[in-house]
């Protein structure tokens, strides 16, 4: 394994540091700003190219390297952070303008990927920890944007609760390097004489600290304060991507360091499937009872993301494969959710889900992606929810679990129903809002900067529905290597 590897993570880094260097502003920011998302872009899909392997950067002590790895994991979850930032780059082409200071959003935008590239690539514990650490300080600033009491507020319930969640899944990595040198191997590297009582504790504990970037109750908070006071491209970020970090370091944790097979049947598991399906019903009850837009669709990220928890704490074939699924699809449709929220908010001003009655006859194309979107998240077939839903409830039904083999799909169809209570009525008023709306015939359609990305994630959300295949085969050679 060769230096590529550092391009996708060097790249933004150094390209976001050179904006103020170079004092960039205006036009010429925001070319910088999309052609260095593009070349990021290449960057990472030439990185995932390449063969398997390890590369190691230096080492530390003589057991403890800071090294990076690619694998079918770090490929997918690249993949997800090299496509995502660049569309939603061109969507912050003229949605930043109203936020004004530019050179520092768009700075903190590109060294974020290239740490999360980071964090994707870590080839053992101590590097996946060093950049998780370093995505929580490198988002901060995206939260507090505007400098507003509300945005510092949020901005430090995040790092509270992100440090909070960091200190205790260090106490598991402390664990860890007492039998083993933390290296990712499919399956585990963890002998079973190593579980005690002690030992399956502090691995809840770190599985506590790790959920808290993934919102996974009762680490949440952070997630429904942080998102209505971020920029638009940032909440899309935040939720489609950035959760997605707490997601990656328990995957590695459980399947590639301490191995499913010492926790399946244990009190852990089922703790931390109880933990997932409350949390999974907690966000679609508050989401329903939210009536800011933005903060609705956050209660939504902390509901659907224990989707894809609950989906790995089952363990086995069909659910994980049913959790990875739901990564690549929950990206796609929170990503144009958010989106929508911020293209109504920057040609209306409106925040409240009341004040969009009768938006889709001005906003026809932002609309008709959002329903798309609503829709597979609800999991209405032929769209992509729905095939992630679909394995999830088939692996927990097919596992031995006790009672919750059908706790866990009872719970995953109510927060279905709930899904379609808080979204639904959205599309439905914005295009039937009755004979008290007029229509003026203006249109607040945005720009092509800002529709393209959108209407491009709402169609990926449909056609990975519609062509799971290619998907299904990648993600089922990830699970097979590891069960």
């Amino acid at each position: 394994m060769d230096y590529i590897l550092l391009l996708p993570i060097l790249f933004p880094i150094i390209a976001g540091i050179l904006i103020p260097v170079l004092r960039l502003n205006g036009r010429g920011l925001r070319a910088f700003s999309v052609i260095s998302a593009a070349v990021e872009l290449g960057f990472v899909i030439w990185s995932i190219l390449r063969p398997d392997g390890t590369y190691t950067l230096w080492k530390i002590t003589g057991d403890v390297a800071i090294a990076l790895k690619l694998d079918g994991t770090a490929r997918l979850f690249a993949a997800i952070g090299g496509f995502g930032w660049m569309l939603t780059t061109l969507f912050s082409v003229e949605y930043i303008k109203h936020e004004g200071s530019e050179p520092r959003f768009y700075a903190f935008f590109l060294v974020v990927i290239g740490v999360l590239v980071g964090l994707d690539l870590s080839g053992n514990l101590i590097t996946m920890y060093l950049f998780y650490e370093l995505v929580t300080l490198t988002s901060m600033p995206l939260i507090l944007h505007s400098l507003s009491k509300e945005s510092i507020a949020a901005a430090l319930k995040y790092l509270f609760y992100s440090i909070a969640g960091a200190f205790a899944a260090l106490l598991g990595i402390f664990l860890v390097y007492h039998y083993s040198d933390g290296s990712f191997v499919a399956g585990g590297v963890i002998s079973a004489e190593a579980v005690t009582p002690a030992f399956l504790t502090i691995t809840f504990i770190t599985i506590l600290g790790f959920g808290t970037k993934a919102g996974m109750f009762p680490m949440h908070g952070w997630l429904p304060t942080a998102h209505p006071v971020a920029p638009a491209p940032a909440s899309a970020v935040l939720s489609a991507i950035i959760a997605k970090a707490g997601v990656f370091t328990l995957f590695r944790l459980v399947y590639f360091v301490i191995g499913a097979d010492l926790i399946r049947g244990t009190w852990v598991q089922y703790a931390w499937m109880i933990l997932s399906l409350v949390t999974v019903f907690m966000g679609s009850m508050l989401a329903l009872r939210e009536p800011v837009l933005k903060k609705r669709f956050a209660y939504s990220t902390v509901s659907q993301v224990s989707y894809i928890l609950f989906g790995l704490s089952v363990m086995n074939s069909d659910a994980v494969t049913g959790a990875l699924m739901h990564v690549v699809f929950h990206f796609t449709i929170k990503s144009c959710l958010f989106l929508v929220a911020g293209a109504i908010i920057y040609k209306t001003g409106h925040t409240l889900v009341d004040e969009l009655r009768g938006i889709g006859k001005k906003m026809p194309v932002t609309m008709c992606s959002y329903t798309i979107a609503a829709l597979a998240l609800i999991g209405i077939p032929p769209a992509s929810g729905f095939i992630s839903k679909w394995y999830l409830a088939s692996g927990a039904l097919s596992a031995e679990i006790g009672a919750l083999r059908w706790i866990g799909p009872a719970v995953l169809l109510l927060s279905a129903l709930l899904t379609a209570g808080y979204l639904l009525p959205i599309a439905t008023r914005g295009f039937f809002p009755g004979k008290d709306i007029s229509d003026d015939g203006v249109s607040l359609e945005p720009s092509v900067w800002m529709t393209a990305p959108i209407v491009i994630f709402a169609a990926a959300a449909l056609l990975l529905g519609v062509f799971t295949a290619p998907l299904g085969e990648v993600l089922t050679g990830i699970v097979s290597g590891i069960l």
